[in-house]
């Protein structure tokens, strides 16, 4: 494959690969919706044991060497068994923020010594990672934060005092990924250092952010006097955003939200369409259907065009910010045009069809807010891809 000429055919060995990757996932899958809400005490250690079980047989992180409990495949393959993963209705990815966008982050800036200690347990679920970027005081505006890191030379490592807010994953995490300001009298996008936190450190306080369900899939943490080692310091000190910068284009660009999460749902709305089309609501509604899934399927072929450049030596870029935008505005369309077409029948209990794309209405909701604001995403496009001037 090369930039300017995509195959976009699979190899023998690839179609092997996914014909694998399917029988193993038809074994083995839970039954959907068997798993209890992953944002619950009860359903975070079930979903848990599923990645444990992954693990188990080298499926959990196909695409990482295999010292790490990968396959090392390729990441053509990564993307192919996301396209089984998505089609088998296998669980939600309860260490996504880990295997997703830690992970890259650590392939890249990472020791020797702490992709070793954090990759294993990280692929097999042992350990679960949030997130520690936003603060009350500073949601999009990453390089506003005001969480401070002190230097303990006689500890040999860092004291972390603030807060941060909206920690995904972080109500039942073991481990914190994060920004601390290690120098408070440099510019903006200075001074900045990442690290690692274990959650179980003296000083670390977590309270969970109840959501409109009541479930706690997001949690607030408080830092007092928090001890870092010098060992959980990822990439070099004052450099934190150079590292955050890579973290949030693995969630913006390829690693957090594969092509088959959409062409997957863009797929159950063509059959819930097909299932009404003797309606006359439904049929004024076909251009809406026809549309979300041309827009699933054309983020899969630019996905397919982006890790074929990036195969070749390329990077994602800034581009990953025009993906941010387009993924999360093409799963509030699918799910809309769902409950359009559903109309009372999504407000419907007990089990009916409605409830799963309602619930995936509202989740995509937050699509636009997080990993950056989509009125953030617009102002890195227009600046950073078309070169417009700042107002």
């Amino acid at each position: 494959m090369t930039e300017k000429s995509m195959d976009l055919h699979f190899t023998a060995d690839q179609e092997a690969f996914r014909l694998e990757a399917r029988h193993w996932l038809t074994a083995h899958v839970p039954p959907a919706g068997s798993l209890p809400s992953l944002d619950t005490a009860e359903g975070f250690e079930a979903h848990r044991a599923w990645e444990q079980t992954m693990f188990a047989d080298s499926w959990s992180v196909v695409a990482w060497p295999r010292e790490f409990g990968g396959r090392d495949v390729g990441l053509l393959e990564w993307l192919i068994f996301e396209e089984e993963y998505w089609r088998a209705q296998a669980p939600l990815r309860v260490s996504q923020n880990g295997i997703f966008l830690l992970a890259p982050t650590l392939f890249e800036f990472g020791t020797p010594d702490q992709q070793a200690r954090f990759l294993p347990p990280m692929a097999s679920g042992a350990e679960i990672w949030c997130q520690g970027w936003s603060e009350p005081d500073a949601g999009s505006d990453l390089a506003g934060i005001r969480s401070r890191a002190r230097r303990s030379d006689s500890e040999g490592g860092w004291l972390l005092s603030g807060q941060k807010t909206w920690a995904s994953r972080g109500a039942f995490a073991e481990w914190c990924f994060g920004l601390f300001r290690t120098d408070p009298e440099a510019e903006r996008h200075r001074g900045l250092t990442y690290f690692l936190i274990d959650l179980a450190t003296p000083g670390v306080t977590v309270r969970p952010i109840p959501q409109i369900d009541g479930e706690t899939g997001f949690a607030e943490i408080f830092f007092e006097d928090v001890f870092v080692p010098d060992a959980h310091v990822l990439g070099d000190v004052g450099q934190g955003w150079n590292v955050a910068m890579a973290t949030a284009g693995s969630e913006r660009g390829l690693s957090l939200r594969s092509p088959a999460r959409y062409t997957e749902a863009a797929r159950r709305l063509v059959a819930l369409y097909a299932s009404r089309a003797g309606d006359a609501k439904a049929r004024r509604l076909s251009g809406d259907v026809a549309q979300a899934w041309m827009d699933a399927e054309a983020y899969r072929l630019n996905t397919f065009f982006t890790a074929t450049r990036v195969l070749n030596g390329g990077s994602v870029g800034p581009e990953a910010s025009a993906n941010k935008i387009h993924w999360s505005e093409t799963d509030l369309a699918i799910h809309r045009t769902a409950l359009a077409l559903l109309g009372p029948d999504a407000e419907r209990h007990g089990g009916h069809e409605g409830n799963a794309w309602l619930d995936g209405y509202l989740f995509a909701l937050a699509g636009p807010i997080y990993a950056g604001t989509n009125e953030i995403q617009r102002n890195v496009v227009a600046e950073r891809m078309l070169g417009l001037p700042r107002k």
